[in-house]
């Protein structure tokens, strides 16, 4: 550089400039409006409700009434004990809407047989079928029931649609009844719900009393090789129980 002459100003233009205070502020304002709005999107209370009761159930069944913990059932579902008691006031309250789903869900399953529309047997067939599958893939419900029974069916009563939600199943083997005795296909003597009764009972024992059976006689019924055979022994016993003498 000649001597006297000026240094050139050096170029800054490459180097990013600092925000001001005012731009930052305003994106992060920005950044916030977008996170509380992605999360009042992902919020669903229904979501969040369906998803308590689906941990409940199986904290319930697995440790009973006395024996399930809240904590553990509000750390699985990523939510509190304080939204726990929000949406089921408390443990009772989340124990009875446990009873409550479990026994909608298998009484809505058994209105989408549409078994009215088949041939009374086939019919029948179906219905008890679907019992048996149902309580062998659903063993929360069976021990669900079996806890419920030792209280003496003290939380259900308290349930205002228990008994008309389940006076479906009723309904639904008295029009198979009806139809197989008009048509000379089944006796006309049986019960509804003595025959509902013949049903439950066939499908939950094998299940509900599986680990006294089995010590008992070495055999689990429940197990996978037994279950085709159990399930053909079950419909056979309840169709040639209704069938008409010759």
């Amino acid at each position: 550089m000649k001597k006297g002459s000026k240094a050139a100003a050096p170029d800054h233009s490459d180097i990013p400039s600092e925000p001001r205070r005012n731009d930052v502020q305003g994106s992060e304002a920005r950044h916030g409006d977008a996170r509380r709005s992605d999360a009042r999107r992902k919020y669903d209370p229904e979501e969040t409700k369906r998803n308590i009761l689906e941990v409940a159930t199986q904290e319930f069944s697995a440790m009973g009434l006395a024996g399930a913990r809240v904590d553990a059932i509000a750390e699985r579902t990523n939510t509190t004990k304080r939204m726990l008691y929000y949406y089921f006031e408390s443990k009772e309250g989340l124990y009875q809407a446990v009873l409550e789903k479990v026994y909608g869900d298998i009484r809505a399953l058994e209105q989408d047989l549409h078994v009215s529309e088949l041939d009374p047997v086939e019919g029948m067939r179906k219905l008890v079928e679907f019992t048996f599958d149902y309580h062998d893939r659903h063993r929360d419900f069976v021990r669900l029931i079996t806890i419920e029974n030792i209280h003496g069916a003290k939380y259900v009563e308290q349930l205002t649609t228990f008994k008309s939600r389940n006076a479906s199943a009723i309904h639904t083997i008295e029009d198979l009844l009806a139809r197989g005795v008009a048509s000379g296909q089944f006796r006309n003597d049986v019960d509804a719900i003595d025959l509902h009764l013949l049903i439950s009972s066939l499908c939950f024992h094998r299940v509900g009393n599986r680990h006294t059976f089995g010590t008992a006689f070495g055999r689990d019924p429940s197990h996978p090789r037994l279950r085709t055979r159990h399930r053909a022994m079950v419909v056979d016993a309840v169709l040639r129980f209704l069938r008409t003498a010759d």
